[in-house]
């Protein structure tokens, strides 16, 4: 395991292949900051551009995945200025964080080790997959702050749970156990907590093994896209598209190749040479 970066506040370690993000604010319960924030988004765009990282892992450190902003502030926390380039109101930093991850390259695994609430949980929600301690606890408690939901939740929560139980979750701003997570959809799988990060890993090399990167990475951005699409026609297209450009790549001559000599791919097409726009 290597570990990079120099703000303690967010550590990224390399597990080989898998690149794991720790919100590292133990003694906080890894309460969010502005800080934070921007160095999340820094290490997506260090991850997206580093073609020995497969996936990533997002997790904490200590008992707690994240409590949520960080109140040091009191009923000042909230208080916000203007946007300097358009005197209006200025874009919540959970959600630059959520809309990041969103556009991340390398699939994204949310190994939630303890309570989430607030932008702690949001921030999970464009993860692919999310697995989850079974002591975990989940909050969109901000009715309950006198806010509404943030972090561009109010269009991945109904995505991912149905829009009965987002309207419920975050109407009523409880705490969601574990359990209750799982049955909803939220979270994937429950592991015990000292499992979590392992568990993670496993699931990213899963993902990864075996698949050509750029394939994975224009596969993760049509399945997010469509979700938002009009019609199938327009996935159609978007197909057909990724279809006809990566027909004639040395990727799927190698795939091909090696799907009828019985070994293991060794695929060249690089994520950071870029990627087609399938989406005319």
């Amino acid at each position: 395991m290597a570990r990079t970066g120099t703000d303690d506040s967010i550590v990224l370690e390399r597990h080989g292949e898998i690149a794991v993000v720790r919100l590292n604010r133990p003694d906080r319960l890894n309460a969010f900051t502005d800080a934070m924030c921007y160095r999340l988004i820094e290490i997506f765009d260090e991850t997206d551009t580093d073609d020995e990282v497969r996936a990533v892992v997002l997790t904490g450190t200590g008992r707690a995945f994240c409590a949520g902003a960080d109140l040091a502030a009191g009923g000042d926390t909230f208080v916000l200025g203007e946007d300097p380039a358009t005197g209006g109101a200025p874009a919540d930093t959970g959600g630059q964080v959520t809309l990041r991850i969103y556009r991340s390259l390398k699939p994204v695994i949310a190994a939630i080790n303890g309570p989430a609430a607030g932008v702690g949980v949001t921030m999970t929600l464009p993860a692919d997959i999310r697995i989850a301690s079974d002591t975990a606890k989940f909050g969109f408690v901000f009715t309950r702050r006198g806010l509404v939901p943030e972090a561009c939740s109010t269009w991945f929560l109904p995505r991912a749970v149905g829009i009965s139980t987002a309207v419920e979750w975050a109407v009523g701003g409880k705490m969601v156990p574990a359990t209750e997570a799982l049955e909803r959809g939220l979270v994937r799988e429950l592991v015990p907590a000292d499992q979590v990060s392992a568990r993670a890993i496993e699931i990213a090399r899963e993902l990864v093994s075996g698949t050509a990167p750029v394939s994975a990475a224009l596969t993760r951005r049509l399945m997010w896209q469509m979700l938002g699409a009009s019609s199938p026609e327009v996935a159609h297209r978007a197909e057909s598209v990724g279809i006809y450009v990566r027909g004639v790549s040395d990727d799927v001559r190698e795939g091909v190749a090696a799907f009828l000599e019985k070994r293991a791919p060794e695929f060249s097409d690089r994520v950071s040479d870029g990627l087609p726009d399938l989406f005319e």
